[in-house]
């Protein structure tokens, strides 16, 4: 029989389950358990979260590393290439290692059928535990208690924020999402929540498991002055620490502030010269994601971000009315249709002088027509486009030189815009890239 290749692979795992999505563990487990799977590594970090999780992550993962340790992680969804959710030591997994941890999973599965994201994830296990890791960085894929994830008992376990997203699995307050995210925590095992505002549902689930709880303002914190950044906190002996004068991030410094008492409550080295290098050299495609490029002789700003709900909108609101900006800004926006349109666009109306709008490449999206209608309805300055790429070239062409684009609204909006800039900078497009 012919091998698969990755792409067949993934065609094949997209139709193996009736839904894309099908909460609970015990499928997953079942075929863990006959693969013989078990830790993936000695050191276990599970990170959850409305929005936050993939920048927490890298920050983690370039602490850890630069201390010398051997790391795994795994997130999703993936920008480019699926390649990109699975890295070890800093390298993504092959399409030969990730069609071997696949044959492996097919093989034990049998007569279980799993989810793409659960086929996926049990590859990942599969392929940490060959490596011979130091630490995995674990990213929850929706929710937290019966996410495949948390088939994996967590060392620590983070949550970064709650908003309300993905409400049909979660329920449609915070409290509920609350409870579904603190599923990770674990018996005794430190808690983490980066949330100024716990609701008490995770609260109440911390005390049940008597987990060791550590809140963002009350155990640890960070303060901006400037273009500076100083974070206090605690070690696992209860120990106060304190880092200062860091240097201001392109990623959310809270989520930095968060990683960083993970890792205070690690048993490594606490050496603030490779803890600023670790944070300051940490890079997140599509999060805040600045790239400058010369349109036609015209020197622009282009600004990526995944941000897909309200509480990622009124975060990506905040940091723009931060910054100084001699021209003006245009937008290039899609949205998913289950996403909430209102919450997402009304943070951003004062921050954006026009907008681009165009459909996502998925049966998901919102039409250009709606978005459109409602932008209109706001009284902004709006026009539809075929797709994100025409979109993005429209507004490329708009600007003056000093501009900024920003595009945002979805993981496809931010893939369409690094297709675009790819095949721009090899020239495959007419219009001039350089960047």
């Amino acid at each position: 029989m012919t091998e698969r290749s990755l792409a067949d692979w993934l065609a094949y795992l997209e139709q193996l389950h009736p839904s894309a999505i099908d909460m609970g563990l015990d499928r997953s487990r079942a075929v863990a358990q006959r693969m013989g799977l078990s830790r993936p590594a000695p050191q276990v970090i599970t990170v959850t979260g409305t929005n936050g999780k993939g920048s927490t992550c890298a920050f983690l993962a370039a602490l850890l590393q630069e201390h010398g340790l051997k790391v795994g992680v795994y997130s999703s969804p993936h920008l480019m290439r699926y390649n990109e959710r699975v890295q070890v030591a800093g390298v993504e997994a092959s399409d030969a290692e990730l069609c071997q941890a696949f044959t492996a999973v097919e093989a034990a599965r049998g007569e279980i059928s799993l989810t793409y994201f659960e086929m996926g994830t049990l590859a990942a296990f599969w392929l940490f535990q060959h490596a011979a890791l130091d630490a995995v960085v674990l990213e929850v894929g929706l929710g937290g208690r019966l996410d495949a994830v948390n088939l994996i008992d967590a060392d620590l376990a983070l949550v970064t924020s709650i908003g309300i997203d993905h409400a049909e699995w979660l329920g449609d307050t915070r409290e509920s999402v609350a409870f579904e995210k603190a599923g990770i925590f674990r018996a005794g095992k430190p808690a983490l929540c980066g949330d100024v505002d716990p609701p008490q549902s995770l609260l109440s689930q911390a005390a049940r498991l008597a987990a060791p709880l550590f809140l963002r303002g009350r155990d640890y914190d960070l303060s901006i002055e400037g273009q500076c950044w100083s974070w206090f906190g605690v070690n696992a002996r209860g120990e106060a620490l304190r880092l200062e004068s860091l240097p201001l991030l392109d990623l959310p410094m809270e989520n930095a502030a968060l990683a960083l008492q993970a890792f205070a409550l690690l048993d490594l080295p606490w050496q603030a010269e490779q803890i600023a290098s670790a944070l300051a050299s940490t890079r997140v495609t599509g999060r805040l994601d600045r790239r400058t490029l010369n349109w036609q002789g015209k020197p622009l700003t282009l600004l990526l971000d995944v941000g897909h709900n309200p509480h990622a909108a009124e975060y990506l609101a905040q940091r723009l009315s931060g910054r100084a900006l001699t021209g003006k800004r245009l937008a290039v926006f899609g949205l998913l249709v289950d996403k909430d349109l209102a919450g997402v666009v009304t943070p951003l109306l004062g921050q954006v002088q026009a907008w681009a709008v165009a459909p996502l490449p998925t049966v998901r999206t919102r039409p250009a027509s709606e978005l459109h209608a409602y932008l209109y309805d706001c009284g902004a300055q709006v026009t539809a486009h075929a797709d994100v790429q025409a979109a993005l070239q429209a507004q490329c062409a708009r600007a003056s030189a000093g501009d900024e684009i920003l595009l945002f609204g979805s993981f496809y909006c931010v893939a369409e815009a690094l297709d675009w800039l790819a095949r721009q900078a090899s020239g495959d497009l007419r219009d001039g890239f350089a960047g």
